[in-house]
């Protein structure tokens, strides 16, 4: 039986490893190979690695574990998990079965995209979740605001950090702005449209305008999105984590479940989605896993 598998391979699952080998436990780490942020030239806010490609983050954390002698990496799927016998049993794509103490699961979300022709085209260029992330890099230029509800103010609003001509888009989504919301809107220079969206339109490598249902367009070279509702993996769901609204898992301090031994770290937990806070998630997820192994062996 192993001490722990951790599942995903991202900036979480690889830091979670890299703690739990220096802790000198016996850690597999499964990785499917299909990273969230494959379509991501950069990523950014990473400290000490400003601007490195993910792929590249990625071999540069896995070249740190190979000092590591009991962390084993596999190129594979965990398609199924449960509870079992002083654990939790797994089951790969390969077919292979382990059993393991302990069980992180840093598999991320799947980015659903709202179904307006040419968003997943620039998805990752030009097409963003996260102005923190992206936001210098489109600096001072027209930008668009996709979203409604209650979220859609503040959102607006934070992205006149980035540039003064902002634009929010509902797309004749249900979003309740009160007459003192539009007022404050106005005063920071946001425009309201909200009129259905057909399409965004570009160069192939970067959005230029947004086309409206009326045929009217306007000026874009980014997009931001409200946070979308995200599918978690399976896995988290076969495990019964309890979930919030948005698809996430409502994780305790050290990145616990409500299922005692697991542990949830990165995108796939409550916190802001940024890689060097999914890699501090595994780190705190390491350290819990590591001190509930001390005191099962000190027992």
């Amino acid at each position: 039986m192993r001490d722990v598998i951790i599942v995903g391979g991202g900036p979480a699952g690889l830091n979670a490893a890299l703690i739990l080998g220096r802790c000198r436990r016996d850690v597999l780490l499964c990785d499917a190979g299909q990273p969230r942020n494959a379509v991501t030239p950069r990523s950014w806010g990473v400290f000490t690695r400003d601007g490195t490609p993910p792929l590249e983050l990625r071999a540069r954390a896995e070249a740190d574990l190979d000092r590591y002698p009991t962390v084993e990496r596999r190129a594979v799927e965990v398609t199924q998990a449960r509870g079992c016998d002083e654990g939790f049993c797994v089951t790969l794509a390969d077919g292979s079965h382990e059993t393991t103490r302990k069980l992180v699961l840093a598999t991320g979300l799947h980015q659903a995209l709202p179904s307006v022709e040419g968003f997943d085209l620039y998805w990752g260029h030009g097409v963003h979740s996260c102005p923190y992330c992206d936001g210098y890099e489109n600096r001072d230029r027209p930008l668009v605001v996709y979203a409604h509800g209650e979220a859609a103010k503040g959102m607006a609003l934070e992205l006149t950090v980035w540039s003064d001509d902002v634009t929010l888009c509902t797309d004749a989504q249900p979003t309740v702005l009160s007459n003192h919301d539009r007022a404050r809107l106005a005063h920071h220079g946001v425009r309201i449209v909200e009129t259905p969206i057909r399409r965004l339109d570009g160069d192939g490598r970067q959005p230029q305008r947004l086309t409206f249902a009326d045929g009217t367009s306007l000026p874009c070279h980014a997009v931001f999105l409200m946070t979308m509702p995200c599918e978690p993996s399976d896995l988290i769901t076969q495990l019964g984590c309890d979930l919030t609204r948005k698809g996430v898992v409502p994780t305790g301090e050290y990145e616990t479940t409500n299922v005692p031994g697991l542990f949830v770290a990165g995108d796939a937990s409550r916190r802001v989605q940024f890689a060097v806070v999914a890699a501090a998630e595994g780190a705190m997820a390491a350290f819990a896993v590591n001190t509930e192994l001390l005191r099962e062996d000190v027992a």
